[in-house]
């Protein structure tokens, strides 16, 4: 990563600029060009630097449902288990914590009724209770990671 990729990574925080054509307006921001700008953007991607880019949709607007869901693994269960949720299109992601439930993922689905279904899939294919924390309230938090 150089510096350019760092002040495109920093600005891509903040989103895209809301015009007609946001790659040209950003390239004119940044000093570069559109195709170039694009270019960098793949090649974040491509080699994993970036995981994901894209909008943020809210799902609840749309009718689906989102929730924070968390298991307590075996250790020497855990590769098994996280394979068997990131063949799952319902989890968005899911991580490690360090404490009794140790594996914790987000589901999105096309309704409310979906993530019920979804956790009872994980716990038949796991054999693991689920612990569900769905969403009460919604805050909008400026979240930014300098680079």
């Amino acid at each position: 990563m150089d510096d350019f990729d760092r002040v495109l990574i920093n600005r891509l925080q903040h989103g895209l600029p809301l015009v007609r054509h946001p790659w040209e307006a950003l390239a004119q921001e940044l000093g570069t060009d559109s195709n170039a700008l694009r270019a960098r953007v793949q090649a974040l991607l491509d080699d994993g630097t970036l995981t994901r880019f894209g909008p943020m949709f809210d799902i609840e607007r749309l009718g689906g449902a989102f929730t924070l869901a968390a298991l307590s693994v075996p250790e020497e269960r855990f590769d098994a288990v996280a394979a068997q949720l990131d063949a799952m299109p319902e989890v968005a992601h899911n991580y490690r914590r360090e404490h009794r439930w140790n594996m914790w993922f987000v589901l999105g689905c096309a309704t409310p009724e979906g993530i019920a279904d979804t956790i009872a899939q994980i716990e038949t294919q796991t054999g693991l209770p689920a612990l569900n924390l769905p969403k009460e309230e919604t805050y909008h938090v400026g979240l930014h990671f300098p680079v």
